[in-house]
């Protein structure tokens, strides 16, 4: 299980995940820089991703929605304000309708995801933060933490050979 730490902090409104993955830098890049691969590990596995649009750039958007076990599909979107490849980028993450217009009702969480070297392969940090603890507490309710991490468990089946 590549993740190895979760935390949340409510008075700074953050969740703050560290994954350490058997793999180069520029490899754990590629996962989210290709939408196919992209798809294969955004969101749980029960709930897969499809990657509508693709832009990872300043100013970029990318459109997904999962499909629940039942059919229901649950739109989000990126907005990506900075990129550094392959070492990190930084975006907004929100709860879109089904043509992808931001849901003002759900909270967007303002991201950054960093890939460093370490012990021969890559630690990952995905940090979100919350415009309210009220937010962060939110998608703590929905599960974010059991979501995001088996969606990021799912990155070493993606790497095996």
């Amino acid at each position: 299980m590549p993740v190895t730490d979760v935390t949340h902090d409510l008075e700074t409104r953050t969740l703050t995940i560290t994954a350490d993955f058997a793999a180069p830098v520029a490899r754990i890049w590629q996962v989210y820089a290709d939408p196919r691969q992209l798809e294969k590990v955004w969101g749980p596995p029960t709930y897969p991703a499809t990657v509508v649009d693709h832009a990872l750039e300043p100013g970029g958007r990318v459109t997904y929605y999962m499909t629940g076990p039942d059919g229901e599909k649950f739109a989000g979107y990126w907005e990506i304000s900075t990129v550094d490849e392959p070492r990190s980028f930084a975006f907004a993450d929100g709860f879109a309708d089904e043509d992808f217009t931001p849901n003002p009702e759900l909270p967007v969480s303002q991201n950054v995801y960093t890939f460093t070297e370490h012990d021969g392969g890559t630690r990952a940090t995905y940090t979100s933060t919350y415009e309210t603890a009220e937010g962060l507490q939110q998608v703590l309710d929905m599960g974010v933490i059991e979501g995001a991490t088996s969606a990021i468990n799912q990155i070493d089946v993606l790497l095996a050979p």
